[in-house]
């Protein structure tokens, strides 16, 4: 009666009705253009705020209340029902009569709402354990629906950041020395390498690390090997299991050394590609005093020394591996068909290489070589074939001199590792041979190659068959790695023998 009186007078309707005790409806109006539907609104907001906290008074402490604590709250709830019918809202509107309606609808609502809490304040004085446990059960189902809802934003969060946060950690860790720029030494020893001037000492032997899947590529540092020969220099192929773990291969690289050192009493120098390069780091790392006498250097070239972004996003939960199956794909590619080890990809995340390298350190008196290259991505590279394996054609004449003619096995392993590359650029925005990413290549105090040609991470190994003849090839890159090692090693030496003095 009170609202219509003040429409005759020519005052505006409140936007929500108001209690004998004050309180102000802040409800802001959502639905300007229809009265109805916002006093609708006003009244359910109300009801809601209201029932909301009255349960949520019994849930945090329903031990604690009494039977007439609850009941006077319900007849509060009771007292504000009746007191929203006699406050009907009554606008100028045309559709007054259907305002009125529905404020009637939303008042008997509150009404309902107010008998349900009185029977469960009754429930409560008459059996407080049982009361206790519905609302508990409730409260568990709602904090259970929360976890579950913040482990999904977890889960996209890691999606998300990916490997972002670990690529480059070695260079953000204080606890490990400063690399040394070597790239100019480099491109001198490479430089006289290409005109005829060869200094690597035949006092050594030199050994040749494989990397991850290098026994199922025949020719893997073949052209290397060979390249050696010529020179007059003894060089071997580690014929060790790529596919095992980095300790267990540290163990037979271990061996390998000792046997060469024993049958031709020369110190070893080795050069690693890949997880070759962690494989040999390793194996100096954690049996360097019984190899400290036999080793006279290491080159790791290309190596995920730090860790690897695609093995790591391949094996983390949350990642790619878990959409695609390809996580399953590896597992059987590398244990079933392979016959290897899963912890040897696992060894390359970045998990895994932080736990190693805080137990396992490099011996600061070895003198190391660190070379890392970015994947070119222009169309010449993704139509480059690399040679990985020939085959023999024992069925047609034989050649000149006597052996059968051979056919190259090719694999556009350019166009995968630009593919891969491309990836790593537009995800991390970060530069890498399609595998390794550049900051994850560089051994903590070793010195540093980093040359500006575009060279993906199988080139190192596998020969092309467009190779640009006016470049320097694989081998002579070896070459002058293993020579900027044994100069790096004399350098170390004077060092040493100054400080001696």
């Amino acid at each position: 009666m009170r609202g219509a009186e003040r429409c005759r007078n020519g005052e505006s309707a409140p936007l929500v009705a108001q209690n004998d005790k004050g309180f102000d409806g802040l409800i802001p109006q959502l639905f300007t253009s229809l009265p109805a539907l916002n006093e609708a609104v006003s009244c359910l907001a109300q009801t809601t705020t209201y029932f909301t906290g009255c349960f949520s008074d019994y849930a945090v402490e329903p031990s604690t209340r009494d039977s007439g604590d609850s009941v006077v709250h319900a007849q509060e709830l009771e007292t504000f029902s009746s007191v929203q019918t006699e406050d009907t809202v009554i606008s100028d509107h045309p559709f007054s009569s259907e305002s009125t309606s529905t404020l009637a609808e939303s008042s008997s609502l509150v009404n309902a709402t107010s008998a349900n809490h009185v029977g469960i304040a009754r429930a409560t004085a008459g059996d407080p354990s049982e009361n206790t446990g519905v609302i508990v059960h409730s409260n568990h189902n709602g904090q259970n629906g929360i976890s579950m809802f913040q482990g999904l934003i977890e889960r996209a969060q890691r999606t998300v950041r990916g490997s972002a946060d670990d690529i480059g950690w070695l260079k953000r860790d204080p606890e490990m020395p400063p690399v040394e720029d070597g790239t100019e030494k480099f491109a001198e020893i490479l430089d006289n390498i290409r005109h005829g001037l060869h200094k690597l000492p035949n006092t050594m032997v030199y050994l040749l690390v494989p990397g991850l899947f290098s026994n199922h590529g025949p020719l893997y540092f073949v052209s290397t090997k060979r390249s050696f020969s010529k020179l007059g220099l003894t060089c071997h192929i580690a014929k060790i299991h790529s596919e095992a773990s980095v300790e267990k291969n540290a163990k037979e690289i271990k061996d390998y050394i000792e046997e060469i050192y024993w049958g031709s009493q020369k110190r070893v120098l080795l050069l690693g590609h890949s997880k070759g390069g962690v494989d040999a780091a390793a194996a100096l790392s954690i049996y360097w005093s019984d190899l400290k006498d036999k080793v006279a250097g290491l080159a790791i070239a290309q190596s995920p020394y730090g860790g690897s972004p695609i093995a790591s996003d391949i094996l983390r939960e949350g990642q790619l591996g878990d959409y695609v199956n390809i996580r399953k794909l590896m597992e059987i590619l590398i244990c079933k068909v392979i016959k290897g080890d899963m912890q040897a990809l696992e060894d390359l995340t970045y998990k895994r290489r932080k736990e190693f390298l805080k137990k396992h350190h490099l011996p600061r008196e070895l003198p190391v070589v660190s070379f890392h290259t970015e994947a070119g991505i222009t169309p010449a590279v993704l139509a480059t074939l690399s040679h990985i394996a020939h085959a023999e054609l024992p069925l047609t004449a034989p050649l000149s001199d006597g052996q059968p003619a051979r056919l190259p096995v090719v694999m556009p392993l350019g166009a995968v590792m630009a593919a891969c590359a491309q990836l790593l650029r537009v995800r991390y925005s970060e530069k890498s041979d399609g595998v390794v990413a550049r900051c994850d290549a560089e051994a903590p105090g070793s010195v540093v190659v980093r040359p500006k040609r575009k060279l993906d991470h199988a080139w190192m190994v596998y020969s092309s068959l467009n190779d640009d003849p006016s470049e320097a090839d694989a081998a002579q890159v070896c070459e002058a790695l293993l020579t900027l090692v044994v100069e790096v090693g004399q350098k170390k030496r004077r060092e040493l023998s100054m400080k001696d003095e």
